[in-house]
């Protein structure tokens, strides 16, 4: 029977707030990329998208936590959402009634509106992590967080299939409009929580400003000081940057597959697809044994998809290729987690678990901006598959330089782990 707590209206506005933010960010990935393509036909251009998001995003991202600890979470989470409404309402304006303004200045002004998401992002996390754990007993903690990741890679799938099929059925302005709505009711899910009040109270003094710096210092030095948290977290930041396919999928469907913006919304769904999978099959049968090793191959096997689908000119072949490698991402993402959990002592967690989500969360958009400069150096097709063969690299001097990731075990069969 379900707890009654998974059917209060907190816990339900909170689940809706974060569906909503996903289904925002999803299809304005869709809208936005294909927009930029069909103004620029430049594959440069796509790579500036994620550099435009992440630079307010790694700016903002470091003191984001300590103003969800000092501040009202609510008020913050809906001040995020307000940027997203007000990046989305640019957006619209842009598209329907300042088209001339793109035309002349290209792709600048979409930039400008995408930083407004960068720095909503940062707070966007933090703020419903926190309010989880403040609605949620611990003892029902695991149950609602995999409750509220079916929600986001539900998300992942429907967000870009409704992105691709607005664009497909009409212009970015409706796609763009759908976006306000879902930013707009985010914005009232979150009236209908209550927070709790903050722990501290008054302004950060210069005291704080420099304890925030000196915290920040102590988990970058426990990370670097630690040969299996530090290996884990360089493979999966390096896989991802050299393996930022989806940034050029614009480019891949109007040039190679010579398709329309539903089979962009396929593609950029194919990989949820496939995380979905694994994540179903490890809840069952959680890796065990051999975890460095199976870490390592699935690492490599993302660089052979990457591959693969740089080659591929069929579309469900191309689908395929993705849903794989969102299979066998999953798994380092699983694995990975796994690690920081395990490794991270109590005192430390909360400021490892912060690097981890700024340099993983940030490397998504810092490769979509090396896949953008390669592509616009060497081609579109040659530059994913040069990332795809960095990807095999990174994996080959972790397996030299790291032999405990190499060796490591489930935490069953491993008492130390560092």
């Amino acid at each position: 029977m379900l707890n009654p707590v998974f059917k209060s209206r907190p816990f339900i506005a909170l689940l809706t707030y974060r569906l909503c933010v996903i289904m925002c960010y999803q299809i304005t990935a869709v809208v936005v990329g294909w927009q930029v393509y069909e103004l620029t036909h430049d594959k440069l251009a796509l790579g500036l998208i994620g550099l435009a998001e992440v630079t307010p995003y790694f700016a903002s991202a470091l003191f984001a936590g300590y103003a969800v600890d000092h501040y009202d979470k609510r008020r913050l989470g809906i001040i995020a959402c307000l940027l997203l409404l007000l990046m989305a309402s640019v957006l619209t304006v842009f598209s329907a009634h300042l088209a001339p303004v793109l035309e002349h200045y290209g792709a600048w002004p979409i930039y400008g509106a995408i930083a407004l998401s960068g720095l909503a992002r940062a707070f966007l996390n933090p703020v419903y992590n926190t309010l989880l754990v403040q609605l949620i007993k611990r003892e029902d903690y695991v149950r609602a967080a995999g409750i509220g990741a079916s929600i986001f890679q539900s998300a992942q799938i429907l967000g870009p299939a409704i992105g691709g099929g607005l664009l497909a059925l009409g212009n970015p302005t409706v796609a763009y409009m759908v976006t306000m709505c879902f930013a707009l009711t985010a914005t009232v899910a979150l009236l209908f929580i209550h927070s709790a009040p903050v722990i501290s109270q008054g302004r950060p003094s210069l005291k704080d400003i420099n304890e925030i710096f000196s915290s920040i210092g102590q988990g970058l030095r426990f990370v670097f000081g630690h040969q299996i948290l530090l290996s884990a977290l360089a493979l999966d930041m390096f896989a991802v940057l050299f393996g930022g396919a989806m940034a050029l999928l614009p480019a891949f469907v109007s040039d190679v597959l010579h398709s329309g913006p539903e089979t962009l919304g396929l593609l950029r769904a194919a990989p949820a697809i496939g995380a979905i999978t694994m994540g179903l099959y490890l809840t069952r049968k959680p890796i065990n044994r051999h975890a460095g090793k199976i870490l390592l191959c699935a690492v490599a096997g993302f660089g052979v998809c990457m591959i693969a689908f740089a080659l591929s000119t069929h579309l469900w072949l191309s689908m395929l290729l993705l849903s794989i490698s969102g299979l066998l991402d999953s798994v380092s993402v699983v694995l990975r987690s796994t690690i920081l959990q395990l490794s991270t002592p109590d005192e430390m967690r909360g400021r490892v678990s912060s690097i981890n989500g700024i340099f993983i969360g940030s490397s998504n958009e810092l490769g979509a901006f090396e896949s953008g400069v390669t592509a616009s150096w060497f081609g579109l097709v040659p530059s994913v598959v040069i990332g795809g063969m960095m990807t095999l690299l990174i994996v080959g001097i972790m397996v030299k330089v790291s032999p405990k990731l190499r060796h490591y075990v489930a935490p069953a069969q491993n008492k130390s782990l560092k």
